[in-house]
């Protein structure tokens, strides 16, 4: 057996800013790439150590990667308007705070429970279930969103394939899955079928999130009971349900004329 030859670096034969300008791109290295132009001049009338020169590099493509991950995990997860923490009023909730910071920690996402809010239209269960999904995507958490009607387009758009159960599989690879506003309207066959198989696949494998206008005890009223009661019986095994109460948020807003910028 020979030995392993040497490897050697070539020496520089042109701008050495140049070469490692196309170095990073040849190792797709982007966010180095950009930082290059501001780092490398400042190295040098600062008279940085190499070591340093490489760390900040390094650090300027760890954080350009990890921003860009965070980018691409809050475009997946389907959000519908982008609500976070910044704009919620811990002391409007019904929800008691210490609850609320309970939830926040995201603690039973790690331990694969799930969560359900109930109560009246206009009491914060939306705006809280996609500021808690924000919150997980923040912490490096994957999270998918949907409706309950998008499950029965799911499954429409699979069953002619029969691929639904690998889509299932794609969708519970979230940490956390959202179904937002069951209860507005009777669902239909296909969406019931949907919950059913998301509920199933995630069942003691992946956190669920649901809000409703509805206790889930009263799905049956929406959907049939047969699948109602199966649906049920696994989305509460291991969850933390919250029922909101009060005024509606959006008709106080409405009424005290904070809906909308007065006109000029």
């Amino acid at each position: 057996m020979t030995a392993t030859e040497p490897t050697t670096v070539a020496a520089p034969t042109g701008d050495p800013l140049d070469e490692v300008t196309a170095l990073s791109r040849r190792l797709k290295l982007p966010h180095l790439r950009k930082a290059l132009a501001e780092v490398i001049p400042t190295a040098k009338a600062q008279r940085w150590d190499p070591t340093e020169v490489v760390r900040v590099l390094l650090a300027e493509e760890a954080a350009g990667r990890d921003a860009a991950a965070l980018r691409t995990r809050r475009k997946r997860a389907g959000f519908p308007s982008g609500k976070t923490f910044d704009v919620w009023d811990e002391s409007a909730s019904s929800i008691s705070r210490a609850t609320q910071q309970a939830l926040r920690s995201l603690e039973w996402v790690q331990r694969r429970e799930n969560l359900c809010v109930c109560g009246p239209s206009g009491t914060g269960k939306s705006h809280f279930c996609e500021a808690l999904g924000q919150h997980a995507i923040d912490q490096g958490m994957a999270v998918a969103w949907f409706t309950i009607e998008d499950l029965g387009a799911l499954v429409r758009r699979h069953r002619a394939d029969d691929t639904l159960a690998k889509a299932l599989t794609r969708l519970t690879r979230a940490d956390l899955i959202i179904v937002d506003d069951i209860g507005m309207l009777p669902v239909s066959s296909d969406a019931a079928e949907g919950f059913y198989r998301l509920v199933d696949s995630a069942y003691e494998r992946r956190s669920l999130t649901v809000s409703s206008n509805l206790h889930p005890s009263g799905f049956d009223e929406i959907m049939p009971k047969t699948l109602a009661t199966a649906t049920v019986d696994r989305l509460l095994h291991h969850a933390h349900v919250c029922v909101t109460s009060g005024e509606s948020f959006r008709l106080a807003e409405a009424t005290n004329g904070k809906g909308v910028t007065p006109l000029t």
